[in-house]
């Protein structure tokens, strides 16, 4: 390390000497990497297991559901075709728990306009609140002619 001690007309040393600053410096570095406790703490948790996979499915998930629309207009709850009428009573069941579950509705592009009017009359009819599309992206080739401006 190079040191200067002023110049050689006999000037004082203009320079800061830094040395004691770090030395200070990794003094409390070193105090404060000794003082952060050690995160080994772990707590243990027992998670459920799968499901049995022969165990039923309740007709209705308590956290949110699904509607899709097929394009052989067929209608599915959570993955397991339904008519109409079982829609309905899913519908109020879910609207009688403590906390309504949401309800995601996915019609294809191939789905029927009626069937998509007629089910979402259903959903307006069962009095669900909490109430979402599903998949509206896949539509967004549709809507755009060649040249128009791009939504902000």
């Amino acid at each position: 390390m190079a040191m200067s001690a002023g110049s050689s007309e006999g000037e004082p040393m203009s320079e800061m000497n830094t040395t004691p600053l770090i030395d200070v410096m990794l003094v409390l570095l070193i105090m404060f990497i000794i003082t952060i406790p050690v995160a080994t703490h772990a707590v243990n948790i027992d998670l459920p297991g799968p499901p049995p996979p022969n165990a039923p499915k309740p007709p209705v998930d308590p956290i949110k559901n699904k509607v899709v629309l097929t394009p052989d207009n067929q209608i599915l709850w959570n993955g397991t075709p339904i008519d109409q009428s079982v829609l309905l009573s899913n519908l109020q069941a879910s609207t009688q728990m403590a906390v309504e579950p949401e309800l995601q509705f996915q019609p294809d592009a191939q789905a029927g306009y009626d069937l998509s009017a007629h089910v979402l009359n259903i959903i307006k009819g069962s009095g669900v609140t909490k109430f979402g599309f599903v998949g509206n992206e896949q539509y967004a080739r549709f809507g755009k002619a060649p040249g128009a401006p791009k939504a902000e």
